[in-house]
């Protein structure tokens, strides 16, 4: 994958279909783009922060480019948080840390300069981040919820269910799942000094975060599609039980 081509190609469908574009910061000669559009509710979506899985942000341009978002949430999205991971096709950064356990420390520029970028921003009322595991076979998803009716785990496994069977094993990543497939997490984080983007994200208000994760061990089209499925059905239902 040509990621500079993939990051040139996002930029003008996410201008295309109306969002404001910013360069957040670049590193290693890629940009990172964070993304801004519409208003109402504010639900945030990233992925690529860990470069050894890609099906996310070709999940996220793959939504692009078909127009699913729509102006009626404010859309905040980071598409590609390590462009110079996805490039090398490594979990970490190109200085060899996990971005994703850095909102603590903010050791790395990319995670300062994400930071910064999400202060001026509203505070999401939903987060979706997107993910893949190296060592599972089947889908699986963390929620942290803070009394926010949105998609149930059932819902949540019959989206999946054309694409993966939920994860069977009951220890996922040393956490003891709550059903297969579903991890209920606490907003507080494994590691005290090793915050993910979902603690942060918690930690800054927001009630609602979903971490979505496929088995990159398994074809990319179907991950990809699995993942675009998963992100329709917690929207929409998000979307149902917010007018209610």
């Amino acid at each position: 994958m040509n990621w500079q081509k993939w990051i040139k190609e996002w930029r003008t469908a996410a201008m295309a279909a109306g969002f404001e574009v910013e360069v957040i910061a670049e590193k290693g000669g890629y940009e990172i783009l964070g993304c801004t559009k519409g208003e109402g509710p504010c639900v945030y979506l990233s992925s690529g922060i860990h470069g050894d899985e890609p099906a996310g942000p070709q999940a996220l341009l793959r939504l692009l480019e078909e127009g699913f978002f729509s102006n009626d949430y404010r859309w905040l999205i980071a598409p590609a948080l390590n462009p110079v991971g996805l490039s090398l096709g490594i979990r970490e950064n190109g200085e060899g840390i996990d971005l994703n356990r850095d909102y603590l420390s903010k050791e790395t520029d990319e995670v300062r300069a994400h930071i910064k970028w999400l202060q001026r921003q509203a505070t999401p009322e939903m987060f979706l981040s997107l993910h893949e595991d190296w060592e599972s076979s089947g889908i699986y998803y963390y929620e942290i919820n803070r009394g926010v009716k949105g998609a149930s785990y059932e819902e949540m496994l019959a989206a999946a269910a054309p694409y993966f069977a939920p994860e069977p094993e009951m220890i996922i990543d040393d956490h003891e799942v709550t059903k297969a497939g579903w991890i209920y997490h606490v907003d507080e984080p494994d590691i005290p000094e090793g915050w993910p983007e979902a603690i942060y994200l918690a930690k800054q208000g927001c009630r609602l975060s979903l971490t979505l994760e496929t088995p990159s061990s398994q074809e990319l089209e179907t991950r990809i599609c699995c993942h675009i499925a998963m992100v329709k059905k917690a929207i929409s239902s998000f979307a149902l039980r917010t007018l209610v």
